[in-house]
């Protein structure tokens, strides 16, 4: 199946992943309060994103199942997805209404770019490989830090965890769910287009990567701008 191809290619990024310190440190159970706070600033406009790119999604399907998938995710993302956001600020002990509206940091502005531009100027196949690695990645690591953890509750992040593995009433199997639909539409897709929906997945596994990368670092733009934002 193409997804498992992509997978098995990605696979050297997802091992990257789990040993981020970020990640680790939701295993071990402590993160820096700052780079959780910036974690989900991030995060929440890498989201309205996601949810903005779903609706393009709606935009290229050829059945009103299809587009009920897609709109089945947006809202997910705008009343579900809260609930991991609020793990972190409940620990980090910040107020998530106080943590919105923020210009997105390099590495999560080049991946909300990135989606777009496949949205935009790709096909559905394209759309699809794009989007795949964010709840791929995440139930992954979730399921990794299960299975080499076994959290409990002295662990802070543990509703997080189990939201993304699934568990108490958490993310539901999107990855199984695009993957299906992407193999579906690989079926008969030719080599050219095949070959943009890898380059698509492949840089959003590596994003993923930079994103953690950049909430443990509290990346930002270097030089700040007087009375203007980077995004004006």
């Amino acid at each position: 199946m193409f997804s498992a191809q992509l997978r098995e290619e990605a696979k050297p990024v997802f091992e990257a992943i789990y040993a981020h310190p970020f990640v680790e440190g939701v295993a071990n159970g402590y993160v820096p309060r700052e780079a959780l706070i910036h974690y989900v600033k991030a995060d929440y406009e890498y989201l309205t994103a996601f949810a903005r790119i779903y609706g393009l999604a709606v935009s290229k399907c050829e059945t009103r199942e299809e587009m009920e998938f897609y709109q089945s995710q947006i809202h997910f993302v705008l009343h579900s997805e809260i609930h991991p956001h609020n793990v972190f600020c409940k620990v980090a002990g910040v107020r998530y209404e106080d943590l919105q509206r923020m210009t997105p940091p390099p590495a999560a502005d080049h991946y909300i770019s990135h989606m777009m531009n496949s949205a935009v100027q790709g096909d559905i196949g394209e759309l699809m490989a794009a989007l795949l690695p964010c709840p791929w990645t995440y139930q992954a690591l979730a399921a990794h830090i299960i299975e080499t953890k076994a959290p409990d509750e002295s662990n802070p992040f543990l509703e997080w965890i189990q939201f993304y593995s699934g568990r108490e009433d958490g993310m539901p199997d999107v990855t199984a769910e695009l993957s299906k639909r992407l193999d579906k539409w690989a079926e008969t897709a030719g080599a050219a287009a095949k070959e943009r929906a890898r380059k698509a997945f492949l840089k959003s596994c590596m994003l993923e990567h930079s994103f953690w990368e950049m909430a443990a670092t509290q990346q930002d733009w270097m030089i700040p701008l007087r009375g203007a934002s980077v995004h004006a």
